[in-house]
């Protein structure tokens, strides 16, 4: 099978600091995977130099058979891969309806309408407040619009960066409810979280990076199962 994402022995870092330490990931069609890891791991950094906002030192990442690497983020984002980064950021001082519209400004401008409309529908509460500034949105209500904006450049595959972070443990539930939804329509999913039992409980497979190298890639079912696995990485 050819994944639609594929990352090969990527280094990357900031400054003179390396953080990713030849990074081997692929996630394929239809899959969510999980990257899993404690803070300082890496995971953002990976996220966004696969993205194309931090330079890639070595290695290579594939889109769809397409290589990406160090591509232009606009290029990334034509492509279909998308990110909804960590900490929502999303533009405060503009309306719900402007960050929406926001989200199709390089794909899917053409089905701008319909997309806000399907946003509307998966997260009611963001019609409600369609006029109202972001920066006034409880956390949960902008991480709702963070999601949306992303789906607006109809994504192939989406990158979800600490997407439970401040959350309420409802409206963690409800998330990842909501993640299991759109993957069950077809959209293929890297979380990236440090949920871990939230997270593999509705990943196909997962990987758990430590010190910007990955240490463990399988189903999750054998990442529980194992004693030493689950006490050395993910702290259960």
């Amino acid at each position: 099978m050819t994944a639609l994402l594929r990352i090969e022995q990527l280094r990357g870092g900031y400054g003179r600091t390396e953080v990713l330490r030849g990074v081997d990931l692929h996630v394929n069609a239809g899959e969510i995977v999980a990257l899993l890891g404690s803070n300082g791991a890496g995971k953002s950094t990976l996220n966004n130099t696969v993205c194309g906002l931090f330079p890639a030192w070595a290695g290579s990442v594939h889109f769809d058979g397409v290589a990406l690497t160090n591509a232009h983020c606009r290029d990334v984002v034509k492509a279909g891969l998308i990110q909804v980064p960590e900490g929502r950021r999303v533009f405060p001082n503009l309306s719900v309806l402007d960050n929406l519209v926001l989200g199709s400004y390089t794909r899917a401008r053409e089905r701008r309408a319909q997309n806000i409309e399907r946003a509307f529908a998966i997260f009611p509460r963001l019609r409600e407040r369609s006029a109202q500034a972001a920066g006034t949105l409880s956390g949960g209500e902008q991480q709702m619009l963070a999601i949306g904006r992303g789906l607006m450049a109809e994504p192939r595959l989406l990158i979800l960066d600490e997407p439970s972070l401040g959350l309420s443990p409802l409206l963690v539930e409800e998330l990842f409810t909501l993640v299991a939804r759109l993957n069950a329509q077809g959209l293929a999913v890297l979380l990236v979280e440090q949920n871990v039992a939230q997270s593999l409980a509705i990943a196909h497979r997962a990987y758990v990076l430590e010190n910007g190298s990955i240490r463990f890639t399988g189903t999750p079912d054998v990442l529980l199962a194992s004693d030493e696995l689950r006490q050395a990485y993910l702290g259960l």
